[in-house]
């Protein structure tokens, strides 16, 4: 064995290592879990007032469950990770912060709507919304600000309010598919447009964070054009164009006669989301590069 191999079979050298993908695994199940009921809540904007009542039920029983994923992912990084916690959530006070208002605006209009009598129920419904979109765009925004590593002059400004929009969409996207695998009728209808809309947005994102990255990290650009690192990571770019096929809402429409149950759409932004994760690994962490 070698002293690299001799290191990573000591304590001090697998540990973080486990704790690094136990932290991946939580955050990407919460942008799956969570970010499909966020994405129905950012929804429920354009949705007719008979149709919000369907919406927000399809999520009740999963909703507040998911957003412990963000509490675990959040978690490690302190435990295992104390100085990685205090550099990146120095830099990202702010949209933390709204993020957490955002977070929990959603969970009192979630409670007060349903006690609310009619002519309430509108303005808690409004309350659910804007939360669903606040969090959300405080997250993508978050990423953006990873991505170029912290800058913060103009354009990593644009970008990182680009990709905010973005991983709106993208978690709209995730809404749509399950509002189509959990509903019919008119709603399943205009689920299907939804998510045709979100689609490009999120495609925008995958491209822009995979465009921008190489520019911004020379460690990156390594990683990803030499040998063997472009081998390894050329079936993500080539498996992507091919993942929205998995869940042509109309598709399953046209199928199942009017209702999606059988099929499930939301296969497809699950898996651009996993996609996504793989390629973000080879991230390096904003001080090292």
């Amino acid at each position: 064995m070698n002293a690299t191999e001799v290191a990573l079979l000591a304590p001090r050298g697998w540990l973080p290592l486990a704790f690094l993908a136990i932290m991946g695994l939580a955050m990407l199940a919460y942008v799956i879990l969570d970010g499909y009921d966020l994405g129905v809540g950012a929804l429920l904007g354009a949705a007719a007032d008979a149709d919000k009542d369907t919406m927000v039920a399809s999520i009740g029983p999963f909703w507040d469950a998911n957003e412990t994923w963000l509490v675990l992912g959040v978690g490690i990084l302190l435990v295992a990770f104390p100085a990685a916690h205090g550099l990146i959530l120095g830099a990202l006070y702010l949209p933390v912060a709204l993020m957490l208002v955002g977070l929990t605006l959603r969970g009192v209009a979630f409670d007060f709507r349903t006690k609310a009598g009619i002519d309430r129920k509108a303005l808690w419904n409004k309350a659910f919304n804007v939360g669903s979109v606040l969090a959300s765009l405080a997250q993508g925004y978050m990423l953006g600000r990873w991505v170029t590593g912290f800058h913060d002059d103009g354009w990593a400004t644009l970008f990182s309010a680009l990709i905010a929009v973005c991983l709106l969409g993208t978690y709209m996207l995730l809404g749509a598919g399950w509002l189509i695998m959990k509903t019919e009728g008119a709603l399943q209808l205009a689920a299907v447009r939804w998510a045709r809309i979100s689609l490009g947005l999120t495609a925008a994102g995958v491209v822009a964070i995979s465009a921008a990255t190489p520019l911004v990290s020379p460690t990156v650009f390594e990683r990803w054009f030499t040998l063997p690192y472009v081998v390894l990571l050329a079936p993500l770019p080539v498996q992507l164009p091919g993942v929205p096929g998995q869940g042509d809402g109309a598709s399953i429409l046209k199928l199942h006669s009017g209702t999606a149950r059988e099929g499930a759409p939301c296969p497809a932004p699950m898996s651009l989301a996993l996609l996504s994760s793989v390629g973000s690994t080879q991230l390096p962490a904003p001080a090292l590069r």
